[in-house]
């Protein structure tokens, strides 16, 4: 087994280079860049650009009149870079790293991610990892709190629509689940924010962030009550979707158990239902849930929370790798997606290496061999 986890570890080194690779190439590629941004905010032009312009922007901004003044002219391949001197442009490419090649650039990139320094945002004044420690604390108590919600719930639910399969409970409660899946989070979020939280019927609970403004002044108890009472809504709305999928999921590979023929021995042999069903079939149904935690975990961190934290105003990891997207914050995407891409890689060998604790029977090594 250690010399499987060691291959795995190799692997994650490729992989990411992989992966970076491959994101580096889409992300050049693409039009309106922070250096078209910058140029578009020199000429006046209106913008969809949210983040701040830098200090060295400022300092660009005011060398503008007397550079413009004297109908320079620009050979920049830039789109709207037409009346601004060639010099300044220089100045605006060296300020975001663009005065070097494509491939000199990735390749720094590699070297400096190699040893965890990502830089700085180009639209704030803050290094990369003291935006992400800023924002996941956010998403951490969404995520933590929706995985366990949706964990504890819809395996033992699961379990016992797998047991009752076809009775009247199994049918009305795949009929609730399968309502519940159709509706999107985010559409359940602005549904419980109509009803729950000043809309149209009550004003249960906040519509804006994690804790109250006067959090620091109250006491522990009451720090406890008022962040579960700001956190209730998002997490309802992100355990949804996730919910009616794990369910079901656990009830079909609980029921390709039951009919198997180690279970029919277990049963002749004298055992009770419960002995049965949580001494030989839970370990054997449990693996495909499994195997699917690491890629749970993923997407209600990030693809899964980012419109709930919009929706309820939470500024965690899923806002900030959108609005570095939508921005082209080169060094918040890059340095989010490396960092990610590696907790996702961690997970999965973790899931595998829980695979064989599960079920000892399971040998990786082997079959690599």
């Amino acid at each position: 087994m250690a010399a499987y986890i060691l291959r795995r570890l190799l692997l994650i080194i490729p992989t990411l280079i992989g992966i970076l690779t491959i994101n580096f190439i889409i992300i050049q590629a693409a039009p309106g860049g922070p250096v078209e941004q910058t140029i578009a905010q020199l000429q006046g032009l209106d913008t969809n650009a949210t983040a701040r312009i830098s200090g060295a922007q400022n300092d660009i901004s005011s060398q503008t009149a007397s550079n413009t003044s004297g109908n320079g002219s620009s050979d920049s391949g830039y789109r709207g870079a037409q009346g601004l001197d060639p010099e300044l442009i220089k100045e605006i490419e060296a300020i975001y790293g663009f005065d070097k090649p494509a491939h000199e650039r990735f390749w720094q990139m590699l070297k400096n991610y190699a040893v965890f320094d990502f830089g700085k945002s180009l639209f704030s004044d803050k290094s990369v990892i003291d935006l992400i420690i800023e924002k996941l604390p956010v998403s951490i108590s969404l995520g933590l709190w929706a995985t366990l919600i949706t964990y504890m719930v819809s395996i033992p639910l699961g379990i016992r629509k797998a047991v009752r399969d076809g009775t009247p409970f199994d049918i009305w409660t795949s009929s609730a689940i399968i309502i519940g899946y159709a509706i999107p989070n985010f559409l359940f979020a602005i549904l419980l924010i109509v009803i729950f939280a000043g809309g149209t019927w009550f004003d249960w609970f906040p519509l804006r962030g994690l804790t109250s403004p006067n959090f620091d002044e109250l006491s522990l108890w009451g720090q406890i009550k008022d962040y579960f009472w700001h956190i209730t809504l998002p997490v309802i709305a992100s355990v949804i979707g996730s919910f009616a999928t794990l369910t079901m999921l656990t009830k079909n590979s609980f029921l390709d158990e039951i009919n198997k023929q180690y279970v029919l021995t277990a049963r002749a042999k004298g055992l009770s239902e419960n002995q049965v069903l949580y001494g030989h079939v839970f370990r054997n149904a449990m693996l495909i849930i499994i195997a699917g935690m690491p890629a749970a975990l993923i997407s209600i961190f990030f693809t899964g929370s980012m419109l709930i934290e919009v929706i309820f105003s939470l500024d965690g990891i899923g806002l900030l790798g959108y609005e570095a997207v939508i921005n082209r914050d080169y060094p918040v995407i890059f340095g989010t997606l490396y960092i990610f891409t590696l907790i996702g890689l961690l997970l999965k060998l973790i899931s595998d290496i829980t695979y064989v604790l599960v079920d000892p029977r399971i040998d990786f090594e082997s079959r690599e061999n």
